[in-house]
């Protein structure tokens, strides 16, 4: 009875199905898959090729017979037979191509999400061999596997910014208080540098490039005064030749200043409508920084000096949402909880 237990525990996953990146948490025995949410399909016959690491090598270097996509967009669905086919292929790798596992799924989403958008991430799970699928909204989750006190009756307030989505929530006695779910965030950053290159240098390039130079040279205040730079090589656009040129820190930080300050003004707005106890509990605990966004450089500091709130960044930003999946998995309390209050859905 006991190894029959531990097998079917170790069927619950949990999924940080997210637009840029997918994780996946197996029960009892944490997080086992972290990849692209990349999904490359054979144009002809319409059939997946490859999936994350592999897929996301194509984007923009694809053959004219591979088409290299995202099939989210947004943290919500944009292509459902190829989310469909990632989920089942993730789950596969996952279990270790073991065909016979049916899991249990407990998946994170963005707050903002339709009825019609949760729907469809349900759907593809089942299709994707899923006996049950639970919903949980992304700040929730995140604020579990930040390590938050969610279940005192606390002010804890979590920004989590993602691949498509940012999420802001004060969370209290194991339940949302507000919340607001915008859709700017780490892909906006990404395509702002790719107009700003384009706009003020006349040259074209990528998606992986720009997202290159948003980590080595991405920054949303000026933490010190040496000012970093970098080459960027991609097609000049008057010429139609390839191109090196030199960008810098300032200028990188400069084109992200809108998407940072669109960001800023969403923490705002649920300051403002925070009761007042629970915001002086976050004067006290501070700001959670969670997501890939969180380690855009300077923007915690950014956040203390205009909210007057010190701001923190979590011990592992790009994991919180599949690690809070996981504890609700493994702790029958939260589960039970979060199934009664309907957070499960």
């Amino acid at each position: 009875m006991g190894f029959l237990n531990r097998f079917n525990l170790s069927r619950d996953i949990g999924i940080d199905l997210g637009t840029a990146n997918t994780l996946v948490y197996v029960s009892s025995k944490g997080i086992v898959l972290e990849e692209p949410s990349v999904v490359a399909i054979e144009r002809k016959t319409e059939k997946p090729r490859a999936f994350g690491k592999e897929a996301k090598l194509l984007l923009g270097r694809a053959p004219e017979n591979i088409e290299a996509l995202r099939p989210l967009k947004d943290g919500v669905i944009a292509d459902f037979d190829a989310t469909e086919a990632m989920i089942h292929e993730f789950i596969k790798r996952a279990f270790e191509g073991n065909p016979l596992v049916n899991p249990r799924m407990v998946i994170g989403i963005p707050s903002g999400v339709t009825k019609l958008e949760r729907r469809a991430v349900i759907e593809a799970a089942s299709n994707a061999g899923a006996r049950e699928v639970d919903l949980i909204e992304e700040p929730l989750a995140a604020a579990i596997g930040a390590g938050l006190p969610v279940s005192e009756p606390t002010g804890n307030m979590i920004v989590d910014i993602g691949g498509g989505t940012t999420e802001v929530a004060v969370i209290s006695s194991q339940g949302k208080v507000i919340s607001e779910s915008i859709r700017i965030a780490g892909d906006e950053l990404t395509e702002a540098i790719v107009n700003q290159i384009k706009r003020e240098h006349k040259l074209a390039i990528g998606e992986n490039t720009a997202e290159m130079i948003k980590l080595q040279l991405g920054s949303a205040y000026a933490v010190d005064k040496n000012d970093r730079n970098m080459e960027v090589r991609g097609l000049h656009l008057l010429s139609g030749l390839p191109r090196t040129i030199e960008v810098s820190e300032s200028e990188i930080r400069d084109c992200l200043e809108e998407s940072v300050k669109s960001i800023l003004e969403a923490i705002k707005r649920t300051l403002e409508q925070t009761p007042p106890d629970l915001a002086a509990d976050i004067i006290d605990r501070g700001i959670m920084l969670a997501g890939g966004g969180a380690m855009l450089r300077g923007l915690d500091t950014l956040i203390s000096h205009e909210t007057g709130i010190i701001t923190h960044i979590a011990a592992e930003p790009l994991k919180c949402v599949v690690l809070g999946t996981g504890r609700v998995l493994e702790d029958k309390t939260l589960d039970r909880v979060y199934s009664d209050r309907s957070i499960l859905i």
